[in-house]
């Protein structure tokens, strides 16, 4: 086993500040490759060359007893039985002794912690490349991808949900902080397939499950994390189907904002589903034929009598207006339009411009 470099110097520069004595590694052919001593780097080391060589510890009491080495302790170091390094501390040895067994300890616990890094890389990694794969309905190696549903412990013969998280990208969040929110969320939700696409999306494999207790999870959560999100959950699907769920996803998250608590089901959209159809230039002729002319006050005060189902009552009472200052901007709102709100067909016309 190679010792890593960044690793090496990692560690002289700690000790040193511990001990402020010069800290050398020493490869198994006598050469420094990491010192607190820029000048050392890259010369022989006698006494680190016979350490490495003997598998012994060496303690030097005097300068220039073998050449290119000072008086200290040099010490080989292992992980789990293969050779690292010899790690050389300058100064005397019954002063420096328990620093090179500090440094070995130190070794160790950076390696352990680099390993465990790996580890959970490599699993991010699976994750990301199991729902990418699926999401995109591209799987170039399904080899590799039944090894990472196996590894992941996911179930292929259940159906799934696709559930889109996506952050305000405008929003003074917290990221990390919300990340660790939102990963607490999936535990609740007992979410192990997720991965996260830059800058602001979290995308996850739901099992399916109950709709309303789902609902109640998701709504707490937006309630209580301090960040404005959108969170959209496509149709049930099998797992190899899981594109479909993706895209109704992506179909539900369009109309977020519009809902209470930025939380929408595919399952419970209707018109929605027709709307996302329509093109770009389809939706902008749309609008300018029908409500392009209204102000947002106006637009405002449509989608609030829309709401109270058309009742002038209703409406006065939401907008804290006048019954009769009601109808007098309905009356207005005609005369800019020419489409008629108290009329039912003209009424349907405005409507799905409001939802475009």
């Amino acid at each position: 086993m190679k010792l890593d470099k960044s690793l090496a110097f990692q560690v002289v520069n700690t000790i040193k500040d511990t001990c402020g004595q010069d800290i050398n590694f020493i490869d198994k052919q006598g050469m420094i490759f990491a010192s607190t001593n820029a000048d050392r780097i890259g010369t022989f080391h006698a006494i680190g060359h016979k350490a490495a060589q003997t598998e012994q510890t060496i303690e030097v009491f005097s300068d220039d007893d073998f050449p290119g080495t000072q008086k200290g302790i040099n010490m080989p170091l292992y992980y789990h039985g293969s050779f690292l390094a010899v790690i050389g501390i300058t100064g005397e040895p019954d002063q420096v002794r328990q620093y090179v067994h500090l440094a070995d300890r130190i070794t160790h616990l950076l390696i352990r912690e680099k390993e465990l890094n790996r580890l959970s890389r490599s699993l991010e990694d699976k994750k990301h490349f199991v729902i990418d794969a699926l999401i995109r309905n591209e799987i170039a190696d399904p080899d590799y991808l039944d090894t990472c549903l196996s590894d992941l412990q996911v179930n292929p013969g259940t159906k799934k949900r696709l559930l889109i998280i996506q952050s305000s990208p405008d929003g003074h969040n917290n990221s990390s902080s919300l990340e660790q929110k939102i990963i607490g969320l999936f535990g609740t939700l007992g979410i192990t397939l997720y991965t996260f696409y830059y800058p602001n999306e979290y995308l996850a494999v739901l099992e399916n499950s109950g709709k309303s207790a789902l609902y109640q999870i998701l709504a707490d959560f937006t309630a209580n994390c301090g960040a404005l999100l959108s969170i959209a959950v496509g149709k049930k699907c099998q797992l190899f189907q899981l594109s479909l769920s993706y895209q109704s996803a992506l179909t539900a998250l369009k109309y977020c904002r519009s809902s209470e608590n930025g939380i929408a089901f595919f399952d419970d959209m209707t018109l929605e589903i027709l709307l996302s159809s329509i093109s770009e230039q389809e939706k902008n002729a749309y609008l300018q034929k029908t409500i392009s002319a209204l102000s947002d006050e106006e637009r405002n005060l449509l989608q609030t009598y829309f709401e109270a189902n058309m009742s002038l009552l209703g409406t006065s009472q939401k907008l804290f207006l006048h019954k009769n200052t009601v109808q007098y901007k309905l009356n207005h709102i005609y005369q800019k339009c020419r489409l008629n709100p108290r009329v039912f067909k003209d009424a349907v016309l405005l409507y799905l411009a409001l939802q475009l």
